[in-house]
């Protein structure tokens, strides 16, 4: 039996449709290793997405979306202990291979984490202000026109 899809408030669309862009990030690691692809390459690109998209989604999620649910809440405090733990993968300057395996497995399964379970439980707990704030204070789309496509 499959899945229904979940029904997404328009406040959190855009972080949603920002999930699935970084499970690309995912997806295009798995694809560089599989490839051999020298690491230096994937790197760039992900560094590349640290630093336009991912980063600033983090703090967006930290300062507009876990408040509604306190910081003393387990989701939350599961959700900022993986965001710390990202943050350090992304940011390692050595064992670069290594950290871009846990970047590819720990944001797969924290994209996942945060859909099923934050955002449902956001969503069901937001006030129509907090929605409205999520809204108004998320940046412009995603755009990704990397000219170095080593996944393909």
């Amino acid at each position: 039996m499959s899945q229904k899809p979940i029904k997404r408030d328009e406040a959190l669309k855009p972080f949603s449709r920002e999930h699935h862009f970084n499970l690309l990030l995912c997806w295009k690691i798995r694809e560089g290793f599989k490839k051999n692809v020298e690491i230096k390459r994937i790197k760039t690109y992900v560094d590349w997405c640290w630093n336009h998209h991912i980063r600033h989604h983090f703090e967006l999620e930290e300062q507009y979306i876990f408040p509604v649910l306190g910081k003393e809440h387990t989701l939350i405090q599961q959700a900022l202990k993986e965001h710390a733990a990202l943050r350090q993968y992304f940011t390692a300057t050595s064992d670069i291979k290594e950290h871009l395996s846990l970047i590819e497995k720990e944001l797969d399964a924290h994209i996942r984490f945060e859909e099923r379970e934050v955002f449902n439980e956001v969503q069901k707990n937001a006030t129509p202000e907090e929605l409205s704030i999520m809204e108004k204070n998320h940046q412009a789309p995603i755009s990704d026109n990397w000219e170095d496509e080593f996944w393909v």
